[in-house]
């Protein structure tokens, strides 16, 4: 990615590249200087302004300099084709202890969702059965569902949605460490009154859940390291993305399950807000709407 900015270190910068891998976590930095400047000294204003160094190659065409674990791993001649290969080589294959954390930790989650899921599956299916207040919540949540999102809604669409929110919903509230989201969404917080009335004397949600915890706790750690919105979020769209494939593998082939990229959702709601504006004079955030 050209030019991405990035917070590290308390401070925005904006290296010349970014490689980030599927989940959009960044892996390695690139920065690119003239051939005329000093390429040690020109490294040293970088690193005063907060540049990363955790993997980066900065060069001046003639010469490239490695940082890898926060400080200088090697020096290579871009002249020589050894040289760059030894170069790249180490540069794609550094792996640091909380990256191959978090991407063991992601294996096994996605490894675990279809037999979760399927698990809460019949938990459900017998709250159905035998749990009065768990089918009058359900009731109640079918009607705010088909009547905000969707009339069409079958019980069964309903209960995929129960499954995804008891599985995901902890990875939401911390990686953007916003405990109340789910008292502030209408469709949220009905669904948190679901699942509280699908507990029982013989299923308990926390206790069903805290199998996860080690992976959840290192998923939640590689999002911690972003500290800019805008990166949580796409973060976060790669790992739904990679749950749904699991969760529902049938419908993500049959739907291209992918989700809008970021830029596309601004544009779109960006579009609604000046049309509102110029043919009603209202905005998103207004009372009538």
């Amino acid at each position: 990615m050209p030019e991405l900015s990035t917070h590290s270190g308390g401070k925005r910068v904006v290296p010349d590249g970014t490689v980030r891998d599927e989940f959009r976590l960044a892996r390695g930095w690139w920065e690119a200087k003239d051939t005329s400047d000093r390429l040690a000294s020109e490294i040293q204003k970088k690193l005063k302004a907060g540049y990363p160094t955790r993997n980066t190659i900065f060069e001046d065409t003639q010469r490239a300099v490695l940082y890898q674990d926060r400080s200088e791993a090697g020096e290579f001649s871009l002249g020589e084709p050894l040289e760059i290969a030894s170069l790249l080589n180490r540069f794609f294959s550094h792996d640091e202890s909380d990256e191959r954390e978090f991407h063991r930790a992601m294996d096994e989650f996605k490894s675990r969702i279809p037999d979760l899921a399927q698990s809460l599956r019949e938990h459900i299916d017998e709250a159905h059965k035998k749990n009065k207040r768990f089918r009058d919540a359900f009731a109640a949540f079918m009607t705010l569902c088909r009547a905000s999102l969707n009339p069409e809604l079958s019980d069964g669409n309903v209960d995929e949605m129960l499954i995804q929110h008891l599985l995901t919903e902890r990875l939401m509230r911390n990686l953007f460490q916003n405990p109340e989201f789910t008292k502030r969404n209408v469709i949220a917080a009905q669904v948190e009154g679901v699942i509280e009335a699908l507990a029982s004397s013989s299923f308990s949600t926390a206790e069903f859940l805290k199998r996860l915890d080690p992976y959840y706790t290192a998923i939640e750690r590689a999002g911690a390291n972003l500290s800019h919105f805008t990166e949580k979020q796409d973060f976060l769209n790669s790992v739904y993305e990679q749950f749904f494939q699991r969760f529902s593998p049938n419908v993500a082939d049959t739907q291209g399950i992918v989700y809008t990229p970021r830029e596309i959702v601004d544009y779109m709601c960006n579009a609604v807000e000046q049309a509102l504006k110029e043919e009603f004079g209202l905005t998103l955030a207004s009372p009538e709407l």
